[in-house]
């Protein structure tokens, strides 16, 4: 059986991203993999639908993480996806059969070692399989707090699942990782990125102006969409927020904790206070969620309850867009 050494970790990707590149001798903190990858972020688009609600999302898109820092700190990866499920079996067991850990995209909703309440239809989960036991493959899912197993047809379920994104039996695994990094360049490439797509993308959708638009939006959710809509669209806000992956505040705080260890790394007592500052926001964000959760309870509630949480939006906006302002001056 080939040895993996699993650790648990609050974000599939870079938790995979860590746990991989460390197998192979590249030290590298989840934190850190988040951080050069640039994957923090801010998106609200009206106008695509994820089941019948607009969509939000307070990260990257699935596999720009990986993508950035990989080229950043010079790991060649294999990536491959399939026609058809036979097809991505064999070239599974091909590869774990050299001892090799393949990273693969999957869906939630066929995970079975995944909770009932957990396991819901979003196609971009990473996870690892590293060998296979009496017929079951042995799983390192980071946000699990030990290896598991799981049976080849929900494995090939998940790798196969239909809805956007497709992962397509998409498998990874790298074939070149250098032993040692200078990592100052790539914390500067990553934090260059980052200050871009959240300060200066132009158009509102995104960034701190993408956090406003949503405020906006939300102050006119009861009188635009009716109390029932409004309730279900603040409710998604919330879920995508707190329940998928890491969510809004858990990526503030993995952000945070990027910039105190960029800092500590590079002696930069700028870089530490900004960590600092942008913990302060993640509560922020964690208060929102608190009082829309209320607000959707309550079913009934008027604009005046809506109107508050977008004046809380937007001062998470104002504070997010201090803190990315700053850091986009840091010299290091």
């Amino acid at each position: 059986m080939t040895q993996f050494n699993h650790v648990q970790t609050a974000h599939c990707e870079s938790g995979v991203i860590s746990n991989i590149f460390r197998h192979y001798g590249l030290q590298i903190s989840e934190p850190m993999a988040f951080g050069i990858g640039a994957g923090i972020f801010f998106g609200h688009l009206p106008f695509v639908k994820v089941n019948g609600v607009p969509g939000t999302t307070y990260r990257i898109w699935p596999g720009a993480i990986f993508s950035r820092v990989c080229k950043r700190l010079g790991v060649k990866m294999e990536s491959r996806k399939f026609s058809s499920p036979a097809k991505a079996r064999q070239a599974l067991e091909e590869v774990i059969a050299k001892g090799i850990p393949v990273g693969m995209q999957s869906s939630v909703y066929y995970l079975p070692y995944f909770p009932a309440s957990y396991r819901f239809h979003f196609n971009a989960h990473n996870l690892v399989v590293f060998g296979k036991e009496n017929g079951h493959y042995l799983v390192s899912d980071p946000i699990m707090d030990t290896v598991t197993q799981i049976d080849p047809e929900s494995l090939e379920q998940a790798r196969f699942a239909k809805g956007f994104p497709e992962p397509k039996g998409k498998m990874y695994y790298p074939v070149s990782v250098p032993g040692q990094v200078d990592f100052t360049g790539p914390i500067r490439e990553g934090i260059k990125q980052a200050c871009h797509y959240m300060l200066k993308i132009p158009v509102p959708f995104f960034g701190v102006k993408g956090i406003r638009f949503l405020a906006r939006r939300v102050k006119d959710y009861p009188t635009k969409e009716g109390d029932r809509r409004a309730a279900l669209y603040l409710g998604n806000i919330i879920r995508m927020q707190e329940e998928i992956g890491t969510g809004g505040a858990g990526f503030r705080f993995m952000y945070a904790a990027f910039l105190r260890e960029a800092g500590a790394l590079l002696g930069s007592q700028e870089l530490k206070d900004l960590g600092t500052e942008l913990t302060a926001v993640g509560d922020l964000w964690r208060n929102f969620a608190f009082a829309a959760g209320r607000v959707c309870k309550a079913r009934s509630a008027d604009n005046v309850s809506y109107a508050e949480l977008a004046n809380m939006l937007l001062h998470i906006a104002d504070e997010e867009e201090k803190v990315f302002r700053r850091l986009s001056k840091v010299k290091f």
